[in-house]
């Protein structure tokens, strides 16, 4: 009779049950400590409640007095993004001017910059690195308090934000791209604005235009989130609605931010079509 051949142990078994034990030994306090309840998704209640707002969420709302209200309050979010990524540029652009190192003249000749420099633009990362650390729903709260409800705390949120995300990218973006023109531009007496206009852009142009829209997309489904805390636009309609479990509301309201996204991607390739 012929033996069946031995199968042979894994050798790696201590090390993925050790692994699996303190994997669990972190998850578990994290757990407990979180209040993580799934059973509560299985109360009957829930699963009633679930169910009734679903069930209306596969039909959405399209009466005409509510499909109007949607494109209005569609608009004002579309207005919340522009005017915040408007307001962000007037100061990421100056930003990028300042702490992108090759657009530092006092450089040239030594190939160090001067301490005043160096001490304004690190002064000017600093800046940056706290407005893009606190999140735009964070600031819109900060600004609801004072302004009171509205777009207009939605628009300071997505300017000061996004203000520092945009003046980090550009300046990465610039840094990345061929020195040659703009060093060339530098040294023959240029100042900072044309030796960018002339020298960076036309090679980085594609890139940031691709960026900047893409946050503009970003600022559009912000603008939403800050609605739930008053920001104003179509996610204070969309909270008032999940408030009151009105699933065919909510999802008119995502289709309608589908579009959106949609529709800033189509943007996006347009322009990166007539810049390449």
């Amino acid at each position: 009779m012929k033996s069946t051949p031995r199968i042979p142990a894994d050798p790696a078994w201590r090390t993925r049950v050790t692994a699996t034990i303190v994997g669990l030994a972190i998850l578990w306090p994290a757990l407990v400590f979180s209040e993580f309840k799934p059973w509560i998704l299985f109360d009957m209640q829930s699963l009633s409640a679930a169910g009734r707002f679903l069930s209306d969420f596969l039909t959405p709302a399209h009466s005409p007095d509510f499909l109007l209200m949607v494109l209005r309050e569609t608009w004002q979010t579309v207005a919340i993004a522009t005017a915040g990524l408007t307001l962000a540029l007037l100061g990421a652009i100056p930003a990028t001017l300042i702490v992108t190192e090759r657009l530092s003249i006092s450089r040239l000749g030594s190939g160090r910059m001067r301490p005043a420099a160096r001490l304004l633009r690190q002064s000017v990362r600093w800046i940056l690195v706290l407005l893009r650390s606190v999140p735009e729903l964070v600031w819109a709260l900060l600004f609801v308090r004072v302004v009171g409800l509205g777009p207009t705390a939605g628009v300071l949120a997505i300017a000061l934000t996004y203000c520092g995300m945009l003046g980090k990218v550009y300046a990465e973006i610039l840094e990345s791209s061929d020195a040659h023109a703009t060093d060339s531009l530098l040294a023959n007496g240029s100042g900072r604005l044309p030796a960018l206009l002339y020298g960076a852009l036309p090679e980085s142009a594609s890139e940031l235009v691709s960026y900047t829209v893409y946050r503009w997309e970003c600022a559009i489904r912000g603008s939403a989130v800050m609605g739930f805390v008053g920001a104003g636009g179509l996610g204070q309609r969309m909270d008032e609605s999940t408030r009151m479990m009105a699933g065919g509301e909510v999802s008119t309201m995502l289709i309608m931010f589908v579009v959106l996204v949609a529709l800033a991607d189509v943007v996006s390739k347009l322009l990166r079509r007539r810049l390449g």
